[in-house]
């Protein structure tokens, strides 16, 4: 039995392994671009003085949009960021 068929099928299987990984990265790199940017861009406008702390910018990297949001409403009722 040759060893070439069984080494293309893994190869295949790998691409397509590495294709939707991609497929789904692009989806999460955008959604932290767009965390860290609304964060940013509330504390300008609105003069919130959310410090940029390690903990701030970590929960809008991962949480994206709803982690921006989370931690501006923490910040504003007074509960964490200050």
């Amino acid at each position: 039995m040759s060893i070439e068929p069984i080494i293309l099928f893994l190869a295949v299987l790998a691409v397509i392994a590495v294709y939707y990984v991609l497929k789904t990265a692009k989806y999460l790199i955008v959604n932290t671009i767009m965390g860290l940017i609304m964060l940013a861009a509330s504390n300008v406008v609105f003069n919130l003085g959310i410090p940029y702390s390690a903990t701030a910018l970590l929960v809008c990297a991962l949480g994206g949009i709803p982690g921006a949001i989370l931690v501006i409403l923490l910040h504003v009722l007074g509960i964490a960021f200050l």
